[in-house]
């Protein structure tokens, strides 16, 4: 893109750069900017409101966290003042964070990321924002990347922080530094607030960034420049092995409800650096993100791969539960622990029935002609006049057995789950529908002969197992 000569100033058209080396908008992009009132986000708004030439549509964001009283109301009031001297549209909300943290077990810090992630995400789709801008530099960069090397993380997490996440998450400032940041904002006269809670050394961040930072620099002034710079480096390396990781993926991986399995003879021909990429990836896929995931559990995750034992689990944090069992290591997420039902569930017709675990039962009248074809493992079609309402629902007793469709005689539910490799861990929260005492679907594996649809069914009742909806949070 031609740079007009009104883009004068050196950071500026640094940004600006950046910006177009890694494809962060465009001009006429609708842009919602995460502004705090700090340092960082205040250079963030000023410099995108000087990309005259992008005629960006500009959204401030602010997220009161109520954790600082007065402080933080401050803040809010100055973010408003600022989004309005730029006739631009403020967004403000309020979380209470603390009860946020206590009620989810989450830590401030990750309470605080979730509900800032989760207020952007719905600005964005509120707005239909082309991208959400966040202000981290590059000594944040050096910062994350330090984080990570403590808390254990390979090469995939010392990466840190993408130009670009998540689809339409943007950091227009990552090539820049706090010094850079602060020398523009004071030759121009900008004002910001200072978070108090900054140098609060209760956080480990504030104390990498304050303590040992400092103490790094003892060794090479330009510690934060290298720690970015190897980041870069790093994140290159990675987008090549990520690709061959989808490769990888594809042909040994398959994902389920709230599962997914990797096939061990799959896993054995892939190097080790591929095998602990797909960890990742499974785990990912299996919870939606991969918080207080370190490089140990990967590991942990492989030793299961090269033990003798043919069934093995081990619990990951948060409960998530990897497991080796029938040929597959499979992924889960924490409600495995427990069975997914433990009291039988009256159906007394057509609805949505949640059942623990973020699983939803859907009882639905359907027309005949377009469900016979039906092949979806998810759904079973059933003749109600042959299956009458009240059904119930539960999960696996000793004993229980169904006549499998399209085959003679009767089954026992355990020795289905035996041929088709359910592990151990899931085979506790697979919902069974009865129609009195009769078993008429293993919920997602196999239904019964019992109440098949034919060409004189009259009416059709649809069930279908659905996943609740979550937000991913992202770090």
């Amino acid at each position: 893109m031609k740079r007009r000569n009104c883009i004068d100033n050196t950071l500026v058209k640094k940004v600006l750069r950046y910006i177009e080396e890694n494809s962060l908008v465009a001009p006429g992009d609708t842009v919602v900017a995460a502004v705090s009132g700090g340092a960082d986000s205040m250079a963030l708004l000023e410099i995108l409101v000087a990309l005259r030439e992008f005629r960006l549509n500009l959204v401030v964001a602010h997220l009161n966290h109520l954790l600082r009283g007065a402080e933080a109301d401050a803040d809010e009031e100055f973010v408003r003042r600022v989004a309005e001297s730029h006739g631009l549209t403020a967004e403000v909300r309020r979380v209470d964070v603390r009860a946020l943290a206590g009620r989810e077990g989450r830590s401030l810090e990750d309470a605080g990321r979730y509900a800032r992630f989760a207020f952007f995400d719905e600005l964005a789709v509120s707005y239909k924002a082309h991208a959400v801008a966040l202000a981290h530099h590059s000594d944040d960069q050096a910062e994350t990347v330090l984080l990570r090397l403590l808390r254990g993380a390979g090469a995939s997490g010392l990466c840190a922080m993408a130009p670009k996440s998540a689809g339409r998450y943007v950091r227009p400032l990552l090539g820049v530094s706090r010094r850079e940041i602060e020398t523009y904002l004071g030759e121009r006269g900008i004002a910001w607030r200072t978070d108090s809670s900054n140098d609060d050394r209760d956080f480990l961040r504030n104390r990498v960034r304050h303590e040992l930072i400092p103490l790094l620099c003892a060794y090479n002034p330009a510690i934060s420049e290298r720690l970015a710079a190897t980041a870069q480096s790093l994140a290159a390396d990675e987008a090549f092995l990520e690709t061959a990781t989808d490769t990888a993926f594809a042909s040994h991986g398959v994902k389920g409800i709230n599962c997914v399995t990797l096939a061990l003879s799959g896993l054995l021909t892939e190097p080790r650096a591929i095998r602990m990429r797909l960890y990742r990836r499974a785990i990912l896929l299996a919870r939606g993100d991969l918080a207080r995931i370190s490089f140990r559990h990967l590991q942990e995750i492989d030793s299961l791969l090269f033990s003798p034992r043919p069934q093995l689990s081990l619990t990951l944090p948060d409960g998530l539960l990897a497991a080796k069992s029938y040929g597959e290591i499979s992924i889960s997420a924490e409600e495995v622990k427990g069975p997914i039902l433990t009291d039988e569930i009256c159906l007394s017709g057509p609805g949505r029935y949640p059942l623990p675990g973020g699983w939803v039962l859907a009882i639905d009248f359907v027309a005949p002609a377009a469900d016979l074809k039906s092949a979806l493992s998810s759904t079973a079609c059933f003749d109600l006049e042959r299956a009458p309402f009240p059904w119930q629902v539960r999960t696996f007793r000793p004993g229980d057995r169904f006549s499998p469709f399209g085959m003679d005689g009767h089954k026992k539910v355990k020795k289905l789950f035996i041929d088709e490799k359910i592990p151990l861990a899931l085979r506790g929260r697979i919902p069974l529908l009865f129609c009195g005492d009769t078993l008429i679907w293993v919920g997602g594996i196999r239904r019964s002969s019992a109440a098949c649809l034919t060409e004189r069914t009259k009416t059709v009742v649809r069930a279908e197992i659905l996943t609740t909806p979550q937000i991913a949070c992202k770090t």
